[in-house]
């Protein structure tokens, strides 16, 4: 084995750690999510057990990443992010812009036509969230304050602060968002790890 691959396939498991701790999950719940053994997960991440394809495989699914990056692959000089939207139960559409783990992360979300809930659920997390409407009006309830945001409108707000997305009942809305770790955990996470259910 030549000392490229060697490299490659030790360098597997410090990135596979990282995107579990990213997520903020055990490995018991990775396991039963994934069909792997605790222990087996254990000695991947920690570079005791080398990675088969029938591994990596789930794992690159739960995580919402190829299998390519996943392994570090060397770059093709292909620049382009081949896209995978994410569906959600509700209806909505989440497509993952970036392909790389770690910072910042871009995201496009698609919402389907909503209704003017009274009571929304909203959400609080650690970070800051940076949105950019694209198309249809995106409602967002942000702690005191109810806004209707139109094409072209951006918005950047402190997370601590409960907060929550919707469409009005007009039709769908379209929207950009650039997420950190505490966003992506709070937000896409869950969204994975039902698609990797399907």
């Amino acid at each position: 084995m030549d000392h490229t691959t060697d490299h490659t396939l030790t360098s597997i498991g410090p990135r596979l750690k990282q995107l579990r701790l990213r997520r903020d999950i055990t490995l018991t719940t990775l396991a039963e999510e994934t069909g792997i053994s605790a222990s087996t997960l254990s000695r991947l991440e920690t570079g005791l057990r080398r990675p088969t394809l029938e591994q990596l495989l789930p794992l690159a699914r739960y995580y919402g990443v190829t299998l390519d990056s996943l392994v570090d692959a060397p770059h093709t000089g292909d620049p382009r992010i081949h896209l995978r939207p994410l569906a959600c139960g509700d209806g909505s559409i989440i497509i993952p812009l970036t392909r790389r783990p770690g910072g910042i992360q871009a995201y496009k979300f698609i919402l389907p036509t909503g209704y003017d809930a009274d009571t929304p659920d909203l959400r609080s997390h650690e970070g800051h969230d940076w949105a950019y409407v694209l198309n249809g009006q995106l409602r967002l309830v942000l702690g005191n304050q109810d806004l209707l945001l139109q094409p072209g409108e951006a918005v950047e707000f402190d997370t601590r602060t409960p907060h929550w997305f919707g469409a009005t009942g007009d039709g769908p809305a379209e929207f950009l968002s650039l997420v950190g770790r505490q966003g992506e955990r709070a937000h896409i996470r869950e969204v994975v790890s039902q698609t990797s259910q399907q």
